[in-house]
Parts: C-alpha cells; sequence; structure tokens
C-alpha cells in the first residue's frame, strides 16, 4: 500500500513536525536508508518561523545555527532574521531531497490492533511502525480569561500574531503582558511610537548579547551551558529559573520611557489592574504570555499525563513512539536550532537499529513476534 506521497506503507518512520528537529531527524534517517515521511499541518517548510513578527531576530549567532550536514550561510558573528532561518530550513529540505508532506495536520494518531500506528490527516490515514512527535514547544498560544473582559474595541492579540507597530492605534497606550524575551523585545519596538506599560509576573535572567567583546553564545558555549544533561542538579536549578532574557535590557526601556508594573490582575473595559493595586488605562494589549503544548489529537494511553509528556531522552514507554526537540529532552539545547542535531542522530541510529534506550538491547519492531 502507498502513502498519499507514494511511500509504501507501513512506514519505518512517521515524523510529525517538519521544522528544525523534524528535518534534522530526516536527514540522519536519510542517511541510514529508512523508509520515512515527514507530515507538517503547514503550507510551507519554515512557515512557523516566517510568521513571527517582522523585525525577530536569533539571539544566537550564525555559527550556532546550523543543522547536521548543511552551515548556515550567514556570516559568523551575525544574527539571523526569521525569515533568513525559514529559508535556511527550506533550503535544507530541498538539499537533502527530504520527503515532506505539506498541509498535512495530524488530526489523530492511535494504535492498531497489530501495533502499527495510523496518523489521520485531511489527505488520508498514514501507517508506520514508528512514530516521532517533532511539532516542537510552540504549540497553542497561551492567552489567560481576563481577556475576555476587555472592551471589544481595543485590539488585542498574542505575539504569534504581532507582526509590527502598525497593529496597534498610533501614539496609543499598549500594554504588553509578560517579560520574557518576546515580551521585551515586542516593548523594545513599539517604544519608538507608542506610550508603553509591561506587566511581569516574574523577572526572568536579563543578559546582554555581547559580553567583553564576545557574543553571549560564546561564552554560554564555552562553559558546557548547552550540554548540561537534563537530569543534572545543575539543570534542575537552570529550569527553576526560568528561561534567559538575552540582549534586552528592561534597565534601557525604562530609559525610553517604558513604564513597568508587576502582575496583571484584572480588565475591566479599559482599565487594567496590578497586583500592587495600580491601574493603566490601554489602548491595545499584546500577550506575551508564551504557548502550552497540545496533545488532544495523541490517542495512545500513558504517554502525556496531566499534560506532560512522559519521556526518558524522547522515547516513551510506548514502544515505537518518541519525541525530539524538546525543551531539556536530554540537555539545555535540545530544542535549539542549532542543537538539536545531536539528539537526532542518536534518535536516528535508536530508531534503525531498533536498540532499546534504557538496555542498549534490541527492540523487537511493533507487530513482531518476541523471542
Amino acid at each position: 500500500m502507498l502513502t498519499p506521497s507514494g511511500h509504501r506503507e507501513p512506514l519505518d518512520v512517521l515524523v510529525v513536525g517538519a521544522g528544525q528537529a523534524g528535518l534534522a531527524l530526516g536527514h540522519h534517517l536519510t542517511r541510514r536508508g529508512a523508509e520515512f515521511l515527514l507530515v507538517d499541518a503547514g503550507p510551507e517548510v519554515g512557515h512557523s518561523w516566517r510568521s513571527r513578527w517582522d523585525s525577530l531576530r536569533l539571539f544566537s549567532p550564525a555559527e550556532y545555527d546550523s543543522l547536521p550536514g548543511l552551515p548556515f550561510p550567514a556570516p559568523s558573528g551575525t544574527h539571523p532574521t526569521k525569515d533568513e532561518v525559514a529559508d535556511y530550513l527550506a533550503a535544507y529540505a530541498a538539499r537533502f531531497r527530504l520527503p515532506v508532506q505539506l498541509d498535512s495536520p495530524v488530526r489523530r494518531l492511535h494504535r492498531d490492533d497489530d501495533g502499527v500506528f495510523a496518523a489521520t490527516t485531511p489527505s488520508g490515514t498514514l501507517r508506520a511502525r514508528q512514530v516521532v512527535v517533532a511539532t516542537g514547544p510552540f504549540q497553542t498560544p497561551y492567552v489567560p480569561a481576563v481577556a475576555g473582559r476587555l472592551d471589544p474595541l481595543v485590539p488585542q492579540f498574542h505575539s504569534a500574531r504581532y507582526r509590527n507597530p502598525t497593529q496597534v492605534p498610533g501614539d496609543g497606550r499598549v500594554l504588553v503582558v509578560g517579560a520574557a524575551n518576546s515580551g521585551l523585545q515586542i516593548a523594545a519596538e513599539l517604544a519608538a511610537t507608542q506610550s508603553v506599560t509591561v506587566a511581569a509576573g516574574t523577572r526572568p535572567t536579563e543578559l546582554p548579547q555581547r559580553i567583553a567583546g564576545r557574543d553571549l553564545f560564546s561564552w554560554l558555549d564555552a562553559v558546557g551551558f548547552f550540554t548540561v544533561p537534563a537530569d543534572s542538579r545543575v539543570a534542575r536549578r537552570l529550569r527553576a529559573r526560568g528561561d534567559l532574557v538575552i540582549g534586552t535590557r528592561s534597565r534601557a526601556l525604562r530609559r525610553r520611557g517604558v513604564a513597568f508594573r508587576p502582575r496583571l490582575t484584572g480588565l475591566a473595559g479599559r482599565t487594567a489592574s496590578f497586583a500592587d493595586g495600580s491601574t493603566a488605562d490601554v489602548d491595545a494589549v499584546v500577550w506575551a504570555t508564551g504557548y502550552r503544548p497540545d496533545h488532544s489529537w495523541l490517542h495512545v494511553p500513558g504517554v502525556v499525563v496531566d499534560g506532560v509528556v512522559r519521556h526518558t531522552a524522547g522515547f516513551t514507554d510506548v514502544p515505537g513512539l518518541s519525541f525530539l526537540g524538546l525543551p531539556w529532552q536530554t540537555c539545555r539545547g535540545s530544542a535549539l536550532l542549532g542543537f538539536v542535531g545531536a539528539d537526532a542522530a542518536a534518535l536516528a541510529d535508536r530508531l534503525v537499529t531498533g536498540a532499546d534506550h534504557r538496555t542498549g538491547m534490541r527492540r523487537p519492531r511493533a507487530g513482531s513476534p518476541s523471542r
């Protein structure tokens, strides 16, 4: 039986997601001769990057942004734009002739009685012995329920829909909710034309882009920051502190007239209330409140418990079902463009050889008898 893309079923591996993680895995699976297919909900490779706000640039310089086998095409020390990243991902898929089926969101994934996985897409059902979920950490934009109390005439949108300052009223009062990287970058851009207030429930650690004449990433790489094992004591401390804010400093924003308030506690019409009892009138709101995972399509028991994926280095307790590109999957760099390749290589080896990730013993393919 053939898939809609002409691949014979059941596939050795079906990869859900053709972003940086899925493409890196595809490269390694190609080298190992696996029969596989990548499916992606987007209309083009790199769509999720191309859909971000116009001025977005990577924190990591170009020399830290390569996937396996193809250097990022930008000078060392420069910081690629989001469109350059999207172009790179599209070029990567074309360079290695990776089999990608676009406009194919997986609506449902389950296992048949014979142990083979079945993935329902708009164009049909795909069957595979093994499935890798590579949908990344940015899935469903999160907007708190209090947003519903805002005056309907006040424009509001999540950072996933923010593109540039022309979306908000000129000379208006803009509330940015969230003080992580997205929130502070958007606040910095809006501050040139609007009166901006940032509501911050927590204050992440802020670091400059350059220290002592060198890019921050070179310092972090030198001390092994990106390869800190996920199960180490250091990792637990780092995760408790939350993400780093790189390049945009709240102190500099204050000098530009940006106001900072504590956690947003309420909205009523055009008035926002904060944890210290203060209020502010607003003409627009940008929700830089992050994302939540969406595994509602994953109908495989025991994999997602209370919204959290249960895995060891990406492998679940369900034979043949793995994840790639999760934050802290094996180390700090697991979800980053230039570092996901290491996890992808290790995963590809195990998918092709059938080695169990815990014992190192060969694992029978789903549906085949054990000896």
